[in-house]
């Protein structure tokens, strides 16, 4: 961790015991009055010995501090930790020090704040949740402040990953945090790449294997290509990948430790989608969170600069596009009636098993020409791009220049029957976990569609899960395939195919553009069914490779 984090211990802030807080923010508090007066004394007397530490180190760790005691301020759920520590910076405010301000406008560049929970205002349920989710990461992160739209799905989520990354397991901690930071990467999320880097260095993984892929042990290396193939073009993925994995000689994977790593890729793929999908902002203590420059410019004074804060760029806040009403309105009741008359068809005549296979290489076949008019390359940044090999190997549909992919048919390999079993003989407890979290996802509804209650929106649902399957080559026999193009129109299909494929290219405009007369928390729940289909389907691949290399 960075000079100045590094010699506070944040831990028992994480407690439940009230008395262990105070202890440690009172410790927190003294360590950086410490900092405060070495620095001001050094400012006062520029020729006094130095402690090994250039000016600027000990601005930067100082910095640092505060930024996380303004993290605190704001995100703690602990009431006490969160007036302490506002309490803190104030006082260091008035020893001259400038103090940081949260940058962006709450936990969504796309939500807007008021929509979104405030940590203090939940009640005494979502509290627990908050605490335990604080006392496990030692934070109440962006991502969690977001799903908290959907508590019973929030609940499953946090007790899934913090089993694997913090409960007994085949891999060892900093394993776990680096294989995050792998698949993050690989579709250039910073913002999750940066959460790992800290928990990796937290549990003491050696900061030499940041400098890049090629410093880690050739153990993970080795699983840089699986995590290229599983994150861009996973129906390409054959036991070779997995025999090459397991026969490694004395880089080899066991089972155990390789469906750990499978789970935790497929896993942090998914969740860069619904980073990138629900515009989640930068932690307020991570880069591009806060800034120490005052909220104006006139105010900006050039003579204080004790703890070097001087030059920090504003982000910009979008503004929404100005929609129609009565168009966005006019697009619920289309697709309500769509529904409806879908059910009477359904309940009328059955497709013959010969339509049904056409109606899907067809959408398998138009799912490859819906991309959106954003579609250029991102190039990676160096601090995220170091952590993965092939920077150029991306999504590419699987048909593309004549090359055939076979269907993958669920009744031959499913979650259910064969996954669910799989996962849960080499890494008990998780194939459970998985399930339930996918169960919700699917099943979550609160039979609501924008302003109209009483809904069954089961189709819809099934829809969204289905087209993402289908973009991957994964078909349901007993699905009609023909009602996607129904009831998801362009707008909505670019935005899940960006989201599901190319995470990293999703906009506002595209979150804006689909089902405008939604509630944002029907579109967080939206999310929710793409990650957790995404995750599915990249699992369904990896697992049946797992078991051909088995048999």
């Amino acid at each position: 961790m960075a000079e100045g984090e590094n010699e506070v211990r944040w831990d028992g802030l994480c407690s439940r015991d009230s008395t262990t807080r105070e202890t440690a923010l009172e410790n927190i508090r003294q360590t950086i009055l410490r900092k405060t007066e070495y620095l001001r004394s050094v400012k006062e007397t520029p020729h006094r010995p130095s402690d090994g530490l250039s000016n600027t180190e000990s601005s930067d760790g100082l910095n640092k501090l505060l930024a996380h005691l303004l993290m605190l301020s704001k995100r703690c759920p602990f009431k006490d930790v969160r007036e302490k520590s506002e309490f803190i910076l104030k006082s260091i405010q008035e020893l001259g020090i400038r103090i940081p301000r949260p940058l962006g406008q709450g936990p969504s560049r796309f939500i807007p704040e008021k929509e979104i929970l405030q940590v203090g205002s939940e009640d005494a349920q979502m509290h627990a949740l908050f605490a335990d989710s604080f006392a496990a990461l030692g934070r109440l992160d962006n991502i969690t402040l977001v799903m908290v739209f959907h508590p019973q799905y929030l609940e499953s989520f946090l007790k899934t990953q913090h089993y694997l990354l913090q409960m007994d397991g085949p891999l060892p901690l900093h394993y776990r945090h680096y294989i995050g930071i792998m698949a993050a990467a690989r579709h250039q999320c910073s913002y999750l790449v940066n959460l790992h880097v800290n928990d990796f260095l937290h549990v003491g993984g050696d900061p030499k294997w940041l400098n890049g892929l090629e410093n880690a042990p050739q153990k993970l290396q080795n699983l840089g290509e699986l995590n290229k193939v599983l994150a861009h073009r996973p129906w390409l993925i054959t036991k070779e990948h997995i025999e090459g994995l397991l026969k490694a000689e004395e880089h080899s994977w066991s089972l155990a430790e390789l469906v750990h790593a499978v789970v935790l890729l497929t896993h942090y793929h998914s969740l860069a989608s619904f980073t990138f999908g629900c515009g989640i902002s930068p932690e307020i203590h991570c880069d591009g969170g806060h800034t120490f420059r005052p909220p104006s410019v006139s105010n900006y004074c050039i003579c204080d600069i004790t703890n070097g804060n001087h030059s920090v760029d504003e982000m910009p806040v979008n503004s929404a596009e100005n929609v129609s009403v009565s168009d966005s309105f006019f697009e619920v009741e289309a697709l309500m009636e769509k529904m409806r008359q879908l059910q009477e068809c359904r309940d009328e005549e059955e497709a013959s098993q010969e339509e049904m296979a056409s109606r899907f290489e067809i959408e398998k076949r138009e799912s490859m020409f819906v991309f959106s008019s954003d579609d250029e390359e991102v190039t990676p940044a160096r601090d995220v791009s170091r952590h993965f090999e092939d920077t150029s190997y991306g999504y590419k549909d699987f048909s593309r220049h004549g090359m055939h992919v076979p269907t993958f048919r669920v009744q031959d390999y499913c979650w259910e029957d064969h996954g669910y079993s799989l996962v849960n003989r080499l890494y008990p407890d998780v194939g459970q976990l998985i399930d339930e979290k996918f169960h919700i996802a699917y099943n979550l509804t609160y039979n609501t569609m924008a302003m109209h209650k009483d809904v069954d929106t089961s189709m819809l649902r099934r829809a969204i899960w289905n087209y993402i399957h289908c973009m991957f080559g994964i078909r349901y026999d007993d699905y009609d395939y023909g009602e996607i193009n129904q009831l998801l129109d362009r707008s909505f299909k670019v935005y899940i195919k960006t989201v599901v494929c190319t995470p990293e290219k999703v906009t506002k405009r595209m979150y804006d553009s689909f089902w405008r007369q939604f509630k944002h928390s029907e579109k967080v729940h939206v999310n929710l069914l793409l990650i957790e289909a995404r995750m599915q389907a990249e699992l369904l691949y990896a697992l049946r490779a797992i078991t051909r290399y088995m048999t």
